[in-house]
């Protein structure tokens, strides 16, 4: 093999090697597009009433309902909008490789605020006043969700 074969080779292989890597970067954001559905909403601190219990990171006691189960996945939280009652528990799980947070758009001491969940642990958060609750990952700002509360 001359020289000039050699080096079209590597070239091909290299070639092949980006689109493969092209087609697993791309699949993995066309699967996050839709995924990822902000509400573009804001609550002034006199109409979100938050109230919850944190029963810290670790695995919960009880398998969640789909009700109040939301997955931490491809960088977006899954469903991004839920509706819950009060007084329901509502458990994040972080099914991503790397951590994770679920903070409330408006601090407060009685609103989720997780602190990093690792991957593959649980927060769980129990609301206890009818409201809207928006939320947002602290590390990636552009994973957002809300829990809306009823009676």
């Amino acid at each position: 093999m001359n020289k000039n074969a050699k080096w079209m080779a590597i070239a091909g292989a290299v070639v092949v090697v980006a689109v493969i890597v092209a087609v697993v970067v791309h699949a993995g954001h066309k699967y996050n597009a839709g995924g990822n559905t902000s509400t573009g909403s804001t609550s002034d601190t006199g109409a979100m009433n938050m109230s919850g219990n944190n029963s810290s990171g670790g695995a919960s006691s009880s398998t969640p309902t789909a009700a109040d189960a939301v997955s931490i996945q491809n960088f977006a939280f899954g469903p991004a909008n839920i509706t819950v009652k009060v007084g329901d528990t509502v458990t994040w799980t972080n099914k991503d490789s790397t951590a994770h947070t679920v903070t409330a758009d408006t601090a407060s001491s009685d609103a989720p605020a997780s602190g990093d969940v690792a991957p593959g642990s649980t927060y769980s958060f129990t609301f206890k006043r009818a409201g809207t609750y928006i939320y947002h990952c602290a590390i990636h700002p552009s994973m957002q969700g809300s829990v809306t509360v009823t009676q």
